[in-house]
C-alpha cells in the first residue's frame, strides 16, 4: 500500500494511492460511514503506521469498499492537484546513518566504517515532495543525497538482525540535504544537517509487504534531469537489518521513527574541488527509488531580511 499525506484546508491528511487516483480517506470514512469498514480506521498517517498490520488490513477494505462505491469523485483526489506533506508527519526519532554506501565512502576518502556511524536530525527539516527548499545564507556548499529511509512500526528493543524487519512498517525516499561548510567544520555534523526543510521525504510511505527486499532496490539522484547518483541499495556497508538490529540495542525504536540509512556515490563532496557545482537557486532535485516513486523539489534562495 502507497500512504501519502496532504494539505486540505491547513490540515494534513491521509491519502492512498489508487488505480483511480489518490483516496480521500477521510472524505471516504465520512460517505462510506454507514459501513463497518469504517469502524475504527486511522485517518492519519502517525495512525495507520501505529495500528500496523490491523490498520493496514482496514484501509485495504475501505479502498476496496470505495472502488466499487459509484461516487468516486467525491473519494478520489487527483495527485497531481495536491500539496504534499511529508509522508510520516510526526517522527518521535529522526536517526541518521552516515557514510554506509561502501562506494560513497571511497569517493569521499573515507575509510570504510567498523560500526554504523549515527548522527540526527530534527522535525524542522521536514517538507514534503514539490516543495520549495530554501538554501540558507549561511551556506554556499548545499549538497544533494539520495536515501533510502526505513519508518519503523512496532517498539524494537534489543532486536535480533534476523528479526529485525518485522518491525518495520515500510519504506520512504528523501533528500539528505546537507550544507558540507557547515558540516565539516568540526567534529559533529550537526548544524549542516539540520536547516530548515533540509529533509523532504516522501512523496509514498510504502508498505514493507509492497517492497519487499530493502536492499535490492535501484536508487538515483537527478539535479536538472542529469543523472548525479546512480546506484542500487545493495551497495550498503550496513544492511537495512543490520541497522535497526544495531540501533536497538541503544535506545528504543518507537513507531513513527525514520531511519535515514545513508546515500550512494556521486554527492558534490566526492568531486575534485576544481568540478564541484554545489545546488544554487532553481535546482529541481529529484530522488527516486524503486518502488517508492520519484521525490522532486526545486532549491530557492534565501531571501535577505
Amino acid at each position: 500500500m502507497k500512504l501519502l499525506t496532504f494539505i486540505q484546508e491547513g490540515r494534513q491528511k491521509l491519502g492512498i494511492a489508487t488505480s483511480l487516483g489518490i483516496l480521500h480517506v477521510e472524505q471516504a470514512i465520512e460517505t462510506l460511514g454507514s459501513l463497518d469498514v469504517t469502524s475504527n480506521i486511522a485517518a492519519t498517517a502517525m495512525e495507520a503506521i501505529a495500528g500496523g498490520e490491523e490498520a493496514v488490513a482496514k484501509l485495504s477494505r475501505l479502498v476496496n469498499q470505495a472502488l466499487q462505491s459509484s461516487d468516486h469523485s467525491a473519494l478520489f483526489l487527483n495527485e497531481a492537484d495536491l500539496i504534499l506533506g511529508p509522508c510520516v508527519t510526526h517522527p518521535n526519532k529522526i536517526i541518521c546513518v552516515g557514510l554506509n554506501y561502501r562506494k560513497h565512502a571511497e569517493e569521499t576518502n573515507s575509510p570504510i566504517p567498523q560500526f554504523p556511524i549515527l548522527f540526527n536530525k530534527f522535525n524542522n527539516t521536514l517538507s514534503g515532495h514539490g516543495h520549495d527548499v530554501t538554501l540558507p545564507k549561511v551556506s554556499t556548499k548545499v549538497d544533494y543525497e539520495a536515501e533510502l529511509v526505513i519508518v519503523i512500526g512496532k517498539e524494537a528493543k534489543y532486536v535480533s538482525k534476523e528479526n529485525a524487519l518485522d518491525y518495520v512498517f515500510g519504506y520512504a525516499c528523501v533528500n539528505d540535504l546537507s550544507a558540507r561548510d557547515l558540516q565539516l567544520r568540526t567534529s559533529q555534523w550537526l548544524t549542516g544537517k539540520s536547516c530548515d526543510g533540509f529533509s523532504p521525504l516522501g512523496p509514498y510511505l510504502v508498505t514493507a509487504d509492497e517492497v519487499g527486499n530493502p536492499n535490492d532496490l535501484e536508487i538515483r539522484c537527478t539535479v536538472n534531469e542529469e543523472i548525479r547518483q546512480n546506484s542500487n541499495t545493495a551497495d550498503m556497508i550496513f544492511h537495512c537489518d543490520e541497522i535497526v538490529s544495531y540501533i536497538s540495542q541503544y535506545m528504543t525504536l518507537v513507531p513513527g521513527d525514520i531511519i535515514l540509512t545513508g546515500t550512494p556515490e556521486g554527492v558534490v563532496l566526492g568531486y575534485s574541488e576544481d568540478k564541484q557545482v554545489w545546488l544554487k537557486n532553481g535546482d529541481i532535485v529529484t530522488v527516486e527509488i524503486e518502488k517508492l516513486g520519484k521525490l522532486t523539489n526545486r532549491m530557492i534562495a534565501e531571501v535577505n531580511l
